[in-house]
């Protein structure tokens, strides 16, 4: 050893529970805010991305019932078209006239001893929304 060298460092001292505790009261005010906000920051995010997923599976549920009722008013005005075109065919109007009872003009009435007074249905029914 030379005169000019530095003296060796001290032996480090021994890391007991009063040494870390002393550590931890050291550390700067600035990095505890800084975990605290970067907590806050985590629970915001977290609430956001529940946010989105809810809205999210909301939206897919409303377009669902939306598509259907789509489809059900896309039904109904085929039905509806349907007839309207029936009612200006007057073959169509014939067979409507059958079914509720009604006869032409030329045509004889021939009635069954012991025929209801009401008559059954004819004809199917048609849905007309």
């Amino acid at each position: 050893m030379t005169a000019q060298d530095p003296p060796p460092p001290p032996p480090p001292p021994s890391r007991g529970l009063g040494t870390r505790w002393r550590q931890v009261q050291r550390l700067p005010l600035t990095l505890m805010f800084a975990c605290a906000l970067t907590g806050l920051g985590i629970v915001q995010l977290t609430f956001q991305l529940g946010n989105l997923t809810y809205r999210t599976l909301n939206w897919q549920q409303d377009t669902r019932a939306t598509n259907a009722r789509i489809a059900a008013l896309e039904r109904d005005l085929r039905v509806l078209r349907e007839a309207e075109r029936g009612a200006l065919d007057p073959g169509y109007l014939e067979v409507l006239a059958r079914c509720q009872g009604f006869v032409g003009g030329d045509e004889q009435i021939v009635v069954a001893e012991g025929a209801p007074e009401t008559p059954g249905e004819n004809c199917a029914a048609l849905r007309v929304p």
